[in-house]
């Protein structure tokens, strides 16, 4: 293991404490600038030697279970401390998310792979499993509530949302056991002549472990820097004039900055099927893992959670499901894909600014 990421993820917890603890000054928000940008790549780098260790596709889902499961505790936390203000925030989180990773992560990656390859390949018996339950998903959690008439203003009744976490998590343990049981060749990556791993011992065991533990704290690092550094992201788009959305739009995007490097890094070293595993994966487990912990606080605790999306939003996540299933349809795809996915989010980003 290189020196510098063993070393960077306990620097970054260090920079998180002393953000935690003292007045959010300039020199301590470049330090976590800088402290953000560190974890990312340490995190990316973790979650690659673990991959490495356990083969693909459970690499993939290491860093997509482990980036869902702090970002499930961050959304439980602004839940918890908002009330009835934050009633929204599971689907902002959720609504952003799929759009960042459907069309900026994806987009990036078959512009960039294009690019630099020409035309690149994956297996479409796997991506177009995960698309059509990240579809059947998106629908069930954020479109159908805006149509029901059981509950007021985009809502589900208790009994609704218990019905959508159970089909939530069920979709998302299906297709894991597809993805590494039934039909795990369905997400093997082609071999590629610049994949430096293809002729590289596998780390140890105690490697491999000690790996895990700094990507748990590099990630941790992640989501505590962007909260952190939050009051400052709301502070400049109130002084923007912005819509409040942008907030949670620009934390999710930090928060998907590991999951989007690695997707990058495997998208340019020809291996685009690894970027669709992290994509569409990470995707899928934003809802999946999501949906039924939030649903259960909401439930026990009495926590007001609304879904449903604005009529604008439910037309910009059908757009990005038609184009995503025409651009993916065929299993090849080359640099006119990627522009497509980078100008439907461009145009999401546009309607949040100017709505």
């Amino acid at each position: 293991m290189r020196h510098w990421p063993v070393f960077v993820p306990p620097l970054t917890l260090l920079v998180l404490a002393a953000g935690l603890l003292l007045t959010i000054g300039a020199p301590l928000l470049v330090l976590c600038v800088l402290a953000l940008l560190g974890a990312v790549v340490a995190a990316v780098h973790h979650a690659e030697v673990i991959a490495h260790r356990v083969g693909e596709p459970y690499g993939t889902l290491v860093l997509a279970l482990a980036i869902t499961v702090i970002e499930v505790a961050l959304v439980l936390s602004v839940m918890l401390a908002g009330g009835a203000n934050a009633a929204a925030v599971a689907r902002d989180t959720i609504y952003a998310a799929v759009m960042i990773i459907c069309n900026a992560v994806v987009g990036i990656c078959l512009l960039l792979g294009g690019l630099r390859h020409v035309e690149q390949s994956f297996r479409i018996e796997g991506t177009g499993t995960g698309l059509a339950a990240l579809v059947a998903l998106s629908t069930l959690v954020l479109v159908i509530p805006a149509l029901t008439i059981s509950a007021p203003g985009g809502a589900y009744t208790d009994s609704q949302l218990v019905f959508v976490a159970l089909s939530s998590i069920t979709l998302w343990v299906a297709f894991v056991f597809i993805q590494t049981v039934r039909h795990r060749d369905y997400f093997l990556p082609a071999v590629s002549a610049d994949d430096e791993t293809v002729h590289a011992a596998p780390p140890g065991v105690g490697q491999a472990w000690a790996s895990f533990a700094l990507l748990l704290a590099a990630l941790v690092s992640v989501v505590g820097l962007a909260k952190v550094m939050s009051p400052g992201i709301e502070a400049a788009v109130v002084a923007a004039d912005a819509p409040k959305a942008v907030v949670g739009i620009l934390i999710a995007i930090i928060v998907l900055m590991p999951e989007t490097w690695a997707a990058i890094r495997a998208a340019r070293a020809n291996r685009l099927q690894t970027s669709m595993n992290l994509a569409i994966g990470s995707a899928l487990a934003s809802i999946g893992l999501t949906i039924p912990v939030v649903v259960g606080a909401a439930v026990a605790l009495d926590l007001p959670l609304e879904l449903g999306l604005a009529p604008k939003d439910i037309a910009m996540l059908a757009l990005t499901f038609v184009v995503g299933a025409i651009t993916l349809g065929s299993g090849r795809t080359n640099v006119m894909q990627g522009a497509v996915h980078l100008s439907i989010f461009a145009a999401f980003l546009f309607l949040t600014l100017v709505p």
